[in-house]
């Protein structure tokens, strides 16, 4: 058996297959440097509990690295599928957040509307609507 890597093809195949690269970097960050993503997302750790950069490197890269780079070795549907829930179900545990938890803050808005794209793009090859 041959392994071929799958380059895209299509417009909408190139669209889902950044939403993946733009994954999989984000989680290379969170694994390589916590302190750096951390700061991006606005979260601090305490001195007396190192285990939250372990969660940066495991739990919350893990899922990152994971998606993204079996979206772009494997290039199938239901994997860019994937892809596009997760974003979306990210970008609704937002929106949750900011009715919830008073969080109605710029830079809320700022990475919801990104999430809703980074959704939007890989969800509208997924689905069909761009080919």
């Amino acid at each position: 058996m041959e392994f071929a890597f799958p380059w895209p093809m299509s417009q909408g195949e190139w669209l889902a297959w950044s939403v993946a690269a733009f994954t999989l970097l984000f989680g290379l960050m969170m694994l390589f440097a916590p302190g750096l993503t951390f700061r991006l997302l606005r979260l601090q750790t305490t001195p007396n509990h190192p285990e939250a950069v372990a969660e940066a490197r495991a739990t919350m890269s893990g899922f990152y690295v994971g998606v993204g780079l079996a979206a772009i070795l494997l290039a199938q549907p239901l994997i860019y599928l994937t892809l596009g829930l997760c974003w979306a179900l990210t970008a609704f545990g937002r929106i949750i957040s900011m009715l919830s938890d008073d969080g109605n803050t710029i830079y809320n808005w700022l990475w919801l509307a990104l999430e809703i794209v980074l959704a939007a793009l890989v969800l509208s090859f997924a689905l069909g609507f761009v080919a």
